[in-house]
C-alpha cells in the first residue's frame, strides 16, 4: 500500500540568520531567511489506499522551518505528533495510534529532514524537488517531494510565500521489524 503525504504549507516570521546545517545546491525560488510553518494555514496531510478505498487524514499541530541563505541554499526540517493525527472516523483514529500504522506508544513524532533542495527545472520556474529522510515509527525512509514554490507576499506587515509539497512512500516500508 501507498501513502501519498501532501503538505500545504505557509511560511511567515523571516528573520536573516545563518543556521550551521549542511546545505544544498540553491533553490532560486525561495526567498532568503529562516521561514516557519504558520499552524493556522498550514496542513500536512495523508491518503493511504486502503481494500476498497482510500482514508485521508492530517496532522494537528505540526512544525517546520525552513532557512535559506542569501545564495538560495536551504534546508527544511519538519515534524508531527502522532497524537495529532486527525480523521473522519473515531475507530480509524484509535487503529492510527496502533503499532499497524504509527505506534504512538512507541514513537511520538514523524519527522522529516531534507539532503537537498533544488528547482524541478524540467517542470517549471518555481516547482521544486526535495530529497531527504522521512522517519515514521523509529523508520527513517528516503523520499522525494515535488512541489510549488507561491510569491513572496505581504500581510500585516509580515511577509509570508506558499509551499506544496507532495511525496509517496511505502507504508510497508515503516513497519517494525520483529524483535
Amino acid at each position: 500500500m501507498s501513502t501519498t503525504t501532501t503538505a500545504t504549507t505557509t511560511t511567515a516570521d523571516t528573520t536573516q540568520t545563518t543556521a550551521d546545517t549542511a546545505r544544498t545546491a540553491p533553490a532560486r525560488a525561495l526567498p532568503a531567511g529562516t521561514w516557519t510553518l504558520d499552524p493556522v494555514h498550514s496542513q500536512v496531510g495523508f491518503a493511504v489506499a486502503y481494500h476498497v478505498g482510500t482514508f485521508r487524514g492530517s496532522f494537528s499541530p505540526v512544525e517546520a522551518t525552513l532557512e535559506v541563505d542569501g545564495d538560495g541554499h536551504a534546508t527544511l526540517r519538519g515534524s508531527a505528533a502522532v497524537s495529532g493525527v486527525r480523521v473522519q472516523d473515531e475507530s480509524l483514529a484509535a487503529h492510527l495510534q496502533s503499532p499497524d500504522f504509527f505506534d504512538a506508544q512507541r514513537t511520538s513524532e514523524v519527522t522529516f529532514a531534507s539532503t537537498a533542495i533544488r528547482p524541478a527545472d524540467e517542470v517549471g520556474e518555481n516547482e521544486l524537488e526535495i530529497e531527504g529522510e522521512l522517519t515514521i515509527k523509529g523508520t527513517t525512509l528516503p523520499v522525494r517531494a515535488r512541489g510549488r514554490v507561491g510569491e513572496q507576499r505581504e500581510y500585516m506587515g509580515r511577509p509570508y510565500f506558499g509551499l506544496e509539497l507532495e511525496t509517496r512512500s511505502e507504508r510497508t516500508s515503516s513497519r517494525s521489524r520483529a524483535s
